[in-house]
């Protein structure tokens, strides 16, 4: 399997859409819980495992996206670049690395059948403000290492909020913040946001 579908396929697995839950549940017993709610809602909905883009699309944009802190995850990825954006070209470079991602792991969404997620013990203290939390997703083939990034989030909504992921010691967003830099050496802010809208007009075609 591609390493970037395995990733986007354990994205998904990841980012479970479970409306309500604790804000001190303990960092590990989140994981396991939306991954597991995930695994079991993906089997069951035959519109999901066929790649229906537009309801993948309603899925993120109503349910998942709020156990993703993606203005953090977006800004890492973009490095020094972000604090030089203007407010509108953060925002339009959120909403199509938003939609990249979106697209980019809707096909792995069919290959979901008899995965399992085996959470490892965690390590520090389940009060950290930022831990990882390791897994491993079992099922044919290999085992694939999937590292969750953490942030403890105060105030109304709060509770673990997932910034970055490493699937198999890719972390995304050390991967692509070198792809970004590239593009915004080459052609500044508006540039890579151009080349992001254009890969995903292509992917649209595709799917």
């Amino acid at each position: 399997m591609n390493l970037f579908i395995r990733f986007f396929l354990a994205l998904n697995l990841a980012l479970g859409f479970s409306i309500a839950w604790a804000a001190d549940e303990a960092p590990d017993a989140f994981v396991k819980r939306i991954t597991n709610e995930t695994l079991d809602a993906v089997r069951t909905d035959k519109s999901l495992k066929a790649g229906d883009i537009n309801k993948i699309m309603q899925l993120v944009d109503n349910k998942l996206m709020q156990h993703v802190n993606f203005r953090r995850m977006t800004a890492l990825a973009t490095g020094p670049g972000w604090r030089k954006a203007t407010p509108e070209q953060q925002e339009r470079l959120q909403e199509e690395f938003k939609l990249l991602l979106i697209r980019t792991y809707s096909g792995a969404l069919t290959q979901i059948s008899d995965q399992t997620i085996e959470v490892k013990p965690l390590r520090g203290a389940s009060d950290d403000k930022n831990l990882v939390v390791q897994t491993e997703v079992r099922g044919k083939g290999d085992p694939i290492q999937l590292d969750y990034r953490l942030e403890k989030t105060p105030g109304e909504g709060s509770g673990w909020k997932i910034f970055d992921l490493n699937v198999m010691g890719i972390w995304l967003v050390e991967n692509y913040r070198s792809q970004f830099s590239k593009e915004i050496n080459a052609g500044g802010m508006d540039g890579l946001i151009k080349s992001l809208s254009e890969r995903n007009k292509s992917n649209a075609k595709k799917s």
